[in-house]
């Protein structure tokens, strides 16, 4: 079997990540897995769940859980603002498939060119604190920008709870 090359378009955004900002840190999603930026609006919230999930949204239809990146780095939830929104990713689900999950995020900034030659690994910052989100760091006109690993930011197992929750508990209001 012969390797196929990417797309053009897809080709060129590799090295694409979009600029956010969570509890005043930014931080960088492969182009590649966001799925939509949306304004943050009624999130139906689901009873049980872990601090960091704010609950769901409809979007045209579907239930799309909704993650508080702040609360998910072991912070305090995020204030809402007239700057927040919620960024869908495309995860990895269960049985080789995807889904549809919402980060809340302070702000969006920009999309940024990364040279791979610009990403170093992810920092080691001792036991206590969890650097297995982090896919490296990435230099951007002279500061940092924490690349995140969506893979390992959402685990299966948190995944599969999230994904069930969205579907039983999801608001009927549609954001579009």
């Amino acid at each position: 079997m012969t390797a196929q090359a990417l797309p053009a378009t897809r080709s060129r955004d590799l090295n694409k990540y979009l600029s956010i900002r969570v509890a005043s840190q930014n931080f960088g999603i492969a182009v590649l897995t966001i799925k939509e930026i949306i304004e943050y609006g009624q999130v139906t919230a689901i009873p049980m769940m872990p601090s960091f999930v704010c609950g769901t949204i409809n979007l045209r239809g579907r239930g799309v859980p909704v993650l508080d990146l702040a609360a998910r780095f072991g912070g305090s939830a995020s204030q809402v603002s007239n700057r927040s929104c919620i960024v869908i990713v495309e995860a990895p689900a269960d049985g080789g498939g995807t889904c549809d999950v919402g980060l809340l995020v302070d702000a969006v900034d920009e999309v940024v060119d990364i040279a791979p030659e610009d990403i170093d690994s992810a920092p080691s910052l001792g036991g206590r604190i969890r650097t297995d989100f982090f896919a490296g760091m990435g230099k951007v006109t002279g500061r940092f920008v924490l690349l995140l690993d969506i893979t390992r930011l959402l685990a299966m197992d948190e995944l599969e709870l999230l994904s069930t929750a969205a579907v039983h508990g999801h608001d009927k209001g549609e954001v579009t």
